[in-house]
């Protein structure tokens, strides 16, 4: 076989990886955002000798390191999109970003905890002034930052590719918004990382300003570290839902169950075709690649069964195999 004819067969894998997505443009915007106030806060604690201007400026700069995190994963899924080395594209840097977000809210959760029970154990006295002007500035820079990324990207990009016939062909789909994008497959789990970060940020400047105002009036001292274990347990609950929806990307985790039934229905609902192997799962923000093991008494070539899997599942990348059946007259009725 001549080398030119083996291009008709081929593809990418890229999934649309290679094309910027939404929410680059706005994390690098945050991360500039971010680092900026940092560095403010940084110098004029310094330059004023206040330790609460200082804690907090330090406190944006570990946001700022993850935002950074994101800020690269987009830029390297990006440009190393159509590396071979990567199986199946670049996909999952994204969930890998979005996990290890995850893992630093975790760790910025803990550390809310253990500064809040060391102040209920051993009070220290607060500048309100002071504190209260932070806060007020920590909430401006990361309410804005929450109004720039809280559009979240849902356009979801497919890879496309020519028709084959051969068994490991590449399906393409054009349609941008699927019924089943409301699962993690359809999110961009690095934007959604960066979001919590600065919704965490956020929380945390409003709880603060809160507690700060009723120890500035009330003399309620307590409400302040009180406060802080209420957002640990906020954040707390955000990391893990992330940490779940992004290990379960990182690990194959089957598809959706909606998502598997819809392929069975799909393969088979026609003649007496069985599925004996079915597994899907994601290799990018809004795209599954599937193998099927099919069993039928007329087997057909691989692109037919192919082309009855509905398109709006945002299954990119499909391999089958197909085993004739001579056992039995029939397969009609039987389990897969």
């Amino acid at each position: 076989m001549h080398t030119h004819s083996m291009e008709t067969w081929r593809h990418g894998h890229t999934f649309g990886q290679d094309r910027p997505r939404g929410g680059e443009r706005r994390t690098l915007l945050v991360l500039l955002l971010t680092a900026a106030t940092m560095a403010v806060e940084v110098a004029a604690g310094l330059a004023f000798g206040s330790v609460a201007l200082l804690a907090d400026g330090l406190h944006m700069g570990s946001h700022a390191a993850a935002l950074g995190i994101s800020a690269f994963a987009y830029a390297y899924a990006r440009r190393h999109a159509a590396d071979p080395r990567f199986a199946y594209g670049t996909g999952k840097v994204n969930a890998l970003a979005g996990y290890t977000g995850a893992v630093l809210l975790a760790a910025f959760a803990l550390a809310m905890v253990w500064e809040s029970v060391t102040r209920l154990l051993a009070p220290v006295p607060i500048s309100f002034g002071w504190a209260i002007a932070v806060a007020v500035l920590g909430l401006a820079v990361n309410a804005a930052s929450v109004l720039i990324l809280g559009a979240h990207d849902h356009g979801h990009h497919h890879g496309h590719g020519g028709s084959h016939d051969h068994d490991h062909e590449h399906h393409a789909h054009h349609d941008e918004s699927h019924h089943y994008h409301g699962h993690e497959n359809g999110h961009d789990l690095n934007l959604r990382a960066a979001y919590l970060h600065v919704l965490a940020d956020a929380l945390t400047s409003v709880l603060a300003i809160a507690a700060l105002l009723a120890g500035l009036f009330l003399g309620a001292w307590w409400m302040d570290p009180l406060m802080g274990l209420l957002g640990a347990a906020l954040v707390t609950r955000w990391s893990w839902g992330l940490l779940r929806d992004t290990s379960r990307i990182l690990l194959d985790h089957q598809a959706p169950e909606p998502v598997l039934r819809a392929v069975r229905e799909a393969i088979e609902g026609v003649a007496d075709n069985r599925l004996y192997d079915l597994h899907v799962w994601s290799v990018a923000p809004g795209a599954y690649a599937a193998t099927l093991g099919v069993v039928t008494h007329t087997p057909r070539l691989p692109e037919h069964y192919k082309a009855l899997i509905p398109a709006e599942l945002g299954i990119a990348h499909v391999t089958v195999e197909v085993q004739e059946c001579r056992d039995a007259p029939s397969l009609r009725g039987r389990a897969a």
